[in-house]
């Protein structure tokens, strides 16, 4: 990947933006692309880098766009050969511009790493973020009397302060009867995926009504577990963490599983001159038309619409426009 690319793509992850990495895998002359060309793409339909010009590029915007949307990866076929892209596990697109030759694009999308916040630092929170740092999750640690050497791969924050949490994060908090009350709200606040609480039954019910003393909702205390951790019989500090981890991991799938349907994918848009479906965001080539807007896959097929628009008029408009 060229360094402009790596540094935009270092950027675009730091500041927790979804985005895609197309790369062409493979190619048939007299493709433009060649093997190794990367590109980038944005949510918002920006597109950096080249992986093919004209009807190429903008066929893989779209499914850029749509693998940012379900997180799925996809290898992309793109071929003017009638069937001539058709295997297991590929998505076929037919070229029906007059560019010609065939390009194989491999699309990976992008996510933010899950957020493991984590508040105290007894032996099974080090445990816990060690396994969070093992599964990808990007871990925070709120602790005034944190080892520094006992968190390697956590980012470190001695004091409690809501402004300063990460939004929708797992949350695990194992203060141990020191600032209980202050970490619960302070995490509330920041609308957790999940919030556990090392404390038993007993313990818990005294923090739940100091908390719906300071106004804390009970809508929001319900959301709570307590004990944090799924019914294993764990004792250890190791068989602790993995509890809850394994918890975690549970109460993440099922929502995914409940988020991935009401992720709205791209809008689109239908070439009224060769067929193909545009992605509306990032769309350069476009034409109105007596007030309706049209999308083109490239120039030469805006170009033909504009000669004689009166031959194309009635192809379908943008897609939920």
């Amino acid at each position: 990947m060229r360094p402009d690319l790596l540094k935009l793509a270092a950027g675009l992850a730091e500041r927790e933006e979804r985005f895609a990495i197309v790369t062409v895998v493979r190619r048939e002359p007299p493709s433009s692309a060649h093997v190794g060309d990367v590109a980038l793409v944005t949510e918002r339909g920006e597109y950096y880098g080249w992986t093919g010009g004209g009807c190429t590029r903008s066929s893989v915007l779209l499914e850029a766009m749509r693998a940012i949307a379900d997180g799925q990866p996809r290898l992309l076929s793109l071929s003017p050969e009638p069937e001539g892209g058709r295997r297991p596990g590929v998505v076929f697109l037919p070229m029906t511009c007059e560019s010609g030759g065939t390009v194989e694009i491999y699309v990976e999308p992008v996510l933010p790493a899950a957020r493991l916040l984590l508040f105290g630092s007894s032996p099974a929170v080090r445990v816990l973020a060690r396994i969070g740092h093992a599964m990808g999750y990007r871990v925070d640690v709120v602790d005034p009397d944190a080892d520094e050497a006992a968190f390697p791969d956590a980012r470190l924050q001695r004091s409690i302060a809501a402004d300063a949490l990460p939004r929708g994060a797992h949350v695990l908090v194992a203060t141990m009867g020191d600032r209980d009350i202050e970490a619960i709200e302070a995490a509330l606040a920041r609308s957790p995926a999940y919030l556990g609480v090392i404390a038993s039954s007993k313990r818990f019910a005294q923090l739940r009504e100091a908390l719906l003393a300071k106004g804390v909702s009970r809508e929001a205390l319900e959301s709570v577990t307590a004990p944090a951790g799924l019914d294993i019989g764990a004792r250890t500090p190791e068989e602790i963490a993995v509890s809850i981890m394994a918890q975690i991991v549970e109460r993440r799938r099922a929502a995914q599983a409940q988020i991935a349907p009401m992720r709205e994918p791209p809008r689109e848009a239908i070439d009224p001159v060769c067929g193909m479906s545009v992605a509306v965001a990032g769309a350069r080539h476009t034409a109105e038309v007596l007030g309706a807007t049209y999308y083109f896959c490239c120039a030469g097929c805006r170009t033909k619409f504009l000669a004689e628009p009166a031959r194309f008029l009635g192809a379908p408009k943008a897609v939920g426009s």
